[in-house]
């Protein structure tokens, strides 16, 4: 099988940036002469989950727009926003993810931080992961709950992470282990991409036959890595230490090599989210079922941390607008919430962006062009969850502990 399209951060930097945390800790508070605002309440990742519905989040394109930009675009405050953040954390990562943090207090919103080991999972020591928990317990002391993804896409072969699954788990538990008792609240999601596809091939980190890795990851023990051999279980961290679990999900045409703008197939969605997919880009019913196996079986939340549709501008606005339309169509459908309601989550990715994968520039974007914008805004369903622009209130200096590199 090709390789899988995946999607990479660009290293811009949140608009906002330049707040540290003793600028963090003196936010929304007051002149003198003024009346003195209620401190802070911390928030946690657990109150943030809907009861019913699911959380409707961004994953935006920070160094080109601001969340209440996006938010007067789309007429509605999103309810989760996506940052990056490479781990070991330098100073520019923590400035911003503090930043980032700062605008999703604004929204009301939940901060989603997706952490990237990009030397390595053996740079993940318990001071790293320390440091990640102070970082996240000064945020969530602002009033913003923090869900940290961890290395996502283990399950590929194309980041410095990938299909490493001892490493992989045990970097992930020293994290999770972190959180859960330094930053108590805060949440810990694990993110494969969607398996269809798997093993992956041509990655720079594909498994070596003969490797331990390559073992661990031969689930049908028959030597060679298919698609048969499960792409999930072998990186699952255990229930005690995963909060959440998430998908990659994205349409990228129908067949390899992407580029072409193409249609989703009816019912592609839900059918590459239980393993059930056989279409145009081949067979891959023998994937387990994602929202199944670990939604139901295991009882967490499901999150579709990144979607969108591929569409590379040719000037036919109108077909292209169709492409996207129709698999948000699929994606936040109302047969969506009444099939999967374990799913909590679900972030558009927000970018026009150069892609590797088709060597062009792909407009995943939905509030980009006005008309794809307004067709978007009306068919919002009434079961997502949206931010609410918080009551003000002042973060107690010196509330957040230390999060240094």
């Amino acid at each position: 099988m090709p390789t899988s399209p995946h999607r990479r951060r660009s290293s811009s930097v949140p608009v906002i940036a330049g707040l540290g945390i003793a600028g963090l800790t003196l936010l929304g508070g007051c002149a003198p002469g003024e009346p003195e605002l209620p401190a802070c309440i911390a928030r946690t990742a657990v109150d943030a989950v809907p009861a019913e519905g699911a959380l409707f989040g961004v994953n935006p394109d920070w160094g080109d727009q601001t969340l209440a930009a996006y938010a007067e675009l789309l007429g509605r405050d999103p309810a989760v926003a996506v940052s990056f953040a490479d781990v070991p954390l330098d100073a520019t990562d923590r400035e911003n993810v503090l930043a980032a943090g700062e605008q999703v207090r604004g929204m009301g919103g939940t901060l989603l931080l997706t952490l990237e080991p990009r030397e390595g999972l053996a740079e993940v020591t318990d001071e790293v992961a320390g440091n990640v928990a102070g970082l996240v317990d000064g945020i969530q002391r602002t009033g913003v709950p923090v869900v940290v993804r961890f290395a996502h896409e283990m399950n590929g072969s194309w980041y410095a992470w990938g299909q490493q699954p001892e490493e992989y788990v045990a970097a992930f538990r020293r994290v999770a282990d972190a959180l859960h008792t330094r930053a108590p609240g805060s949440a810990v999601m694990w993110a494969p991409n969607e398996g269809g596809g798997y093993p992956f091939t041509g990655g720079p980190s594909a498994a070596v036959a003969g490797t331990e890795a390559f073992e661990l990851l031969d689930t049908d023990g028959d030597g060679v890595l298919t698609i048969a051999d499960d792409p999930y279980a072998p990186y699952y961290p255990g229930d005690d230490a995963v909060d959440w679990v998430g998908m990659s999900l994205y349409h990228w045409g129908s067949e390899h090599p992407w580029g072409e703008n193409v249609l989703p197939e009816e019912g592609k969605f839900a059918a590459q989210l239980t393993g059930e997919y056989a279409g145009l880009d081949g067979d891959q019913t023998a994937v387990p079922d994602f929202y199944g196996v670990y939604g139901i079986e295991h009882g967490k939340p499901v999150a579709i941390p990144e979607t969108a549709a591929l569409v590379v501008p040719r000037g036919d606005d109108a077909g292209e607008r169709a492409i996207k339309q129709a698999w948000w169509a699929q994606v936040l459908s109302d047969d969506t919430a009444a099939r999967f309601p374990e799913l909590k989550m679900v972030n558009w990715f927000e970018w026009d962006k150069e892609e590797a994968e088709v060597g062009e520039s792909v407009d995943w974007t939905v509030l980009g062009d006005p008309a794809t914008r307004a067709a978007f805004a009306e068919e919002l369903p009434a079961w997502l969850r949206f931010g609410a622009a918080p009551e003000p209130c002042a973060v107690l200096t010196g509330a957040p502990p230390s999060a240094g590199g």
